[in-house]
């Protein structure tokens, strides 16, 4: 018990402390130059395999707002039409507009919508990209739900 006493008392605490001290201060030198260097090049490597993988992410991320709003407006086209068929003249989709339909899109849209044909049996929706990582992407919809990316290298 004497000689936990011993270990445990301040002075001698305050002695092994400055000892490790001087010894942690006399060993440490830092890093050199070629490991700087080494951690560098790793850290580089890591963000050239990185940052295109992420810019593409996004821009799927924000190719779904073209997608689902395509499919709303096939949803509103094909319920314009139901209500256009009454006896002759059967007009289908002839009339229809994107503000006929009831179609807007919400927030800050990254894609501009617009009905490119539209004939008394067929339609086809347009999704052009304007901004963010979609800037110049394309979609289209037709009357059959047939989505199709106009550019299916463009997130590669």
């Amino acid at each position: 018990m004497l000689y936990l006493d011993h270990i445990l008392s301040t002075h001698h605490m305050r002695t092994m402390l400055k000892t490790m001290y001087a010894r942690i201060i006399k060993n440490d030198r830092g890093f050199t130059l070629i490991e700087l260097m080494i951690v560098v090049a790793i850290v580089g490597i890591l963000a050239a395999i990185a940052i295109p993988n992420y810019l593409n992410y996004q821009a799927r991320a924000q190719q779904a707002e073209a997608r689902t709003n395509l499919g709303a407006i096939y949803l509103d086209m094909t319920a314009y039409s139901m209500g256009n068929i009454s006896p002759p003249p059967a007009d289908g989709f002839i009339g229809a507009s994107l503000d006929v339909i009831g179609f807007s899109s919400e927030g800050s849209p990254r894609y501009s919508y617009t009905l490119t044909v539209v004939q008394t049996a067929t339609f086809v929706a347009l999704a052009q990209g304007g901004s963010g990582q979609v800037n110049g992407d394309r979609w289209t919809i037709d009357e059959s739900r047939t989505l199709t990316d106009l550019d299916p290298s463009f997130t590669n």
